[in-house]
């Protein structure tokens, strides 16, 4: 399915002109970039934010660009802090709470469609 909407086309994404999307809780969300197979998506944190444990069909994997973290999934609980990653595969529940604030960087494939207004993923 073809998506047409923001940034999909655009070939350079300037952090500053990106708008955020606070999604409660001291959560707060900008998408970088995307098309239909792939998406990239800053988070930032309050110390205390937990994303709360979720799963979808999409291939994940964050990077710690500041902060520190306790995520878990699964099974398996890690705290992670700025330079360390993680990796979740396909509907497999993870989430995380900030130790202290920061931000992560999300890559998803396909595409999180629902990030983007669609009512599916």
């Amino acid at each position: 399915m073809e998506m047409t909407t923001k940034n999909q086309s655009k070939r350079f994404v300037f952090g500053q002109e990106v708008p955020w999307e606070d999604l409660g809780g001291g959560i707060r969300r900008q998408i970088l970039g995307y098309d239909e197979h792939l998406m990239l998506v800053r988070v930032l944190f309050e110390k205390g934010a937990v994303g709360v444990v979720h799963h979808h069909p999409h291939r994940q994997t964050t990077y710690v660009e500041s902060g520190v973290f306790r995520v878990r999934i699964g099974d398996e609980e890690a705290i992670l802090k700025a330079g360390d990653g993680f990796f979740v595969p396909p509907d497999v529940p993870h989430g995380a709470e900030a130790l202290e604030a920061g931000s992560l960087i999300d890559v998803f494939a396909p595409a999180r469609r629902s990030f983007l207004g669609f009512d599916e993923d």
